[in-house]
């Protein structure tokens, strides 16, 4: 579902780029023409990241300062953070297909890759050549429908877990889950036990909830806003499993806002500066991170 959506997002893209060719071809020479249009597309997707940040910027935690960014960190945040977007929405999710890689000659634990609201697999590309090229086994998961309620995903995650273990041999794999996926994985949890599952290693998740969960649409976005009633009960019911959690963040995530809803108590937590949301699935600093994570399971 989510890729046929970016498939009809890019469609119409495409299609204001030729308006605005056909109609500043009229003023232009053909060629300055096209560079323009493709600009003015460029540029309103630029206006979306940025009113993401500044929507974040209100609700922000202040980080602390080492993590304060001057003018030129501001700029690479803003920069990565984009084009992290747009290679997500328009390249890798339109082409993704799900799969399960099983290496020749396996190092650490199998991993599942779950992703968040409003995405699929195909979010994961960068972090999936990384564990390909680390030869750790992994699949991903497509959550379906888009806007379901967060509990109506469990069952997607447990045949995942179990076509990964049989895949693989193993008695036991790591769920890697960005934003919404950590959600999901909580209450994966939450129904399924722990049995299978060696550590949840979530990016960017908004354990208490986000601000801008006002402006999705779904039960899930309903579900992630602050103060649910939803986030309450989850948080009651899961304590004695953050053990296995390891919850990795910005304080410049332009999504989850304030960043601080990332911090789970009883979990290892790791906070960062200078990435955004979408970034942290395929910032270096933060895919290192989660190989060591993985390859530390005894």
């Amino acid at each position: 579902m989510v890729a046929r959506i970016l498939g009809i997002i890019m469609a119409v893209q495409l299609a204001a780029a030729g308006l605005f060719w056909y109609f500043l071809s009229r003023v232009l020479p053909l060629d300055v023409a096209l560079v323009v249009a493709v600009l003015i597309v460029l540029l309103v997707r630029m206006v979306i990241t940025a009113n993401n940040f500044r929507l974040a910027w209100r609700m922000r935690s202040e980080p602390p300062e080492a993590h304060r960014l001057d003018l030129p960190g501001s700029a690479r945040l803003f920069a990565q953070e984009y084009a992290s977007t747009m290679l997500a929405t328009s390249w890798h999710m339109l082409r993704h297909r799900e799969r399960v890689h099983t290496a020749l000659v396996p190092r650490g634990v199998p991993v599942l890759l779950v992703h968040g609201y409003g995405a699929n697999g195909g979010y994961w590309a960068r972090l999936s050549a990384l564990l390909e090229q680390e030869r750790i086994s992994h699949a991903t998961v497509n959550l379906e429908p888009m806007t379901a309620s967060i509990d109506d995903y469990p069952e997607q995650i447990e045949r995942a877990v179990q076509a990964l273990r049989a895949a693989t041999g193993a008695e036991k794999i790591v769920i890697v889950a960005h934003s919404m996926g950590g959600l999901v994985s909580r209450a994966y949890l939450r129904r399924h036990g722990a049995a299978h599952i060696a550590r949840v290693i979530t990016l960017g998740t908004p354990h208490h909830g986000t601000g801008l969960a006002s402006f999705g649409i779904g039960s899930n976005a309903q579900q992630m806003r602050l103060s649910a009633a939803w986030l309450s009960q989850l948080e009651a019911d899961d304590r004695e499993q953050r053990s296995l959690f390891t919850s990795i963040y910005s304080y410049h995530d332009n999504i989850i806002a304030p960043q601080s809803s990332c911090h789970l108590p009883g979990a290892k937590n790791v906070a960062l500066g200078g990435i955004g949301h979408v970034a942290l699935g395929s910032h270096p600093i933060v895919m290192q991170r989660v190989v060591a994570e993985i390859l530390a399971i005894p």
